[in-house]
């Protein structure tokens, strides 16, 4: 009997699927795209050896080529990048903010507000779609059309960078880099309430609020529910009431930031799924109440940007290392706040 085991990952939204395979003992030596490509479900030859060639195929914990021969009782892994849904992604015209692009993947600056991917509710007016239509007739070396292949998210309300492969390859050794967790990422955030220390490192498994199941969870140390998750942080800006943040992410969790900070209770600012629309700190009067109210109708959404991105280039194997500016939201928030504690002061 063939023991398959089959674990799609939670890491980045569930992008991710890792299967473990033991090869049965009476098995006779075989390629190994071959033997995956008889057992894994909606998966082509070609993107299996893809997978291989980019290092996300392990036997016995050592990356291995398409043309490896398997042996009985092998323990082989693999990585891939989902399957997108069987959704029609039509190209809309929509705008975006690409930095960079090369023939390998693009960098996008997803303005807040703006979906990744057609999913339920959202099937128009994502990224996505617009990037069908952006790309237009760029072609493959086959003459097949480019598309985008998503490696990560963020959150609809969150801004900021985001790579993109172009084709399968690159797809695959960024899938690696992103669920190793290989990468440089850091956020900027406003957060509620003021900081003791200047910066500190949270720890904490994330993963489905059992009695929610649109938001996320920090379950308690001990608890096997979730996923290992850590967030280091450090204060930038002090404004009495809230703190500017840079996050950088260890792991890269759904809402990962967004939870650990509400864990210790400093949630984002203006983050209504964890509690940040509120006013948490500050004075009774009418004045600051109105104050606050200004502040999240300039920035109606969490205060949270992806500010950089840096990861190994998957055909050059060079580092390459990516930053934005902080949208005019964002910007115009901390102005107020700035003004505010000039004046208070």
């Amino acid at each position: 009997m063939q023991e398959i085991e089959e674990t799609p990952q939670q890491e980045a939204n569930e992008l991710y699927e890792h299967f473990r395979f033991v090869v049965d003992p009476g098995t006779e030596l075989l390629r190994i795209d071959k033997y995956l490509f008889n057992l894994m479900r909606h998966t082509s030859r070609s993107k299996i050896q893809q997978a291989a060639k980019a290092g996300c195929i392990l036997v016995n914990g050592k990356a291995e080529k398409q043309n490896y021969k398997v042996h009985p009782n092998d323990i082989i892994s693999v990585l891939m990048p989902n399957p997108p849904r069987d959704t029609e992604i039509l190209p809309e015209d929509i705008p975006l903010d690409i930095p960079y692009e090369d023939d390998d993947l693009l960098i996008v600056n997803k303005a807040a507000g703006m979906v990744v991917h057609p999913a339920y509710g959202n099937y128009t007016g994502t990224m996505v779609n617009a990037l069908y239509h952006y790309l237009g007739k760029q072609q493959l070396p086959d003459g097949s059309p480019v598309r985008p292949l998503l490696v990560h998210r963020i959150d609809k309300n969150t801004s900021g960078l985001l790579v993109v492969a172009k084709n399968e390859l690159a797809q695959m050794r960024l899938a690696k880099v992103f669920f190793n967790h290989d990468l440089e990422r850091k956020y900027y955030a406003i957060a509620w309430g003021d900081f003791p220390e200047d910066s500190g490192t949270i720890v904490g498994n994330v993963g489905r609020n059992p009695r929610d199941r649109m938001v996320m969870t920090v379950f308690p140390e001990g608890d096997e529910r979730g996923k290992h998750a850590v967030t280091h942080w450090k204060v930038v800006e002090r404004f009495g009431y809230v703190t500017l943040l840079e996050c950088q992410l260890e792991t890269g969790r759904t809402h990962q930031i967004r939870v650990h900070l509400q864990s210790i209770g400093h949630p984002l600012f203006n983050d209504e799924s964890y509690g940040g629309s509120h006013i948490l700190k500050g004075t009774t009067f009418s004045k600051y109440q109105q104050f606050i109210r200004n502040c999240f109708a300039l920035m109606p959404r969490q205060a949270l940007h992806a500010k950089s991105l840096g990861f190994v280039h998957p055909t050059t194997g060079k580092f390459i290392l990516f930053d934005s500016e902080l949208p005019d939201d964002f910007q115009a928030v901390l102005a107020k706040w700035r003004g505010y504690v000039h004046t208070t002061i």
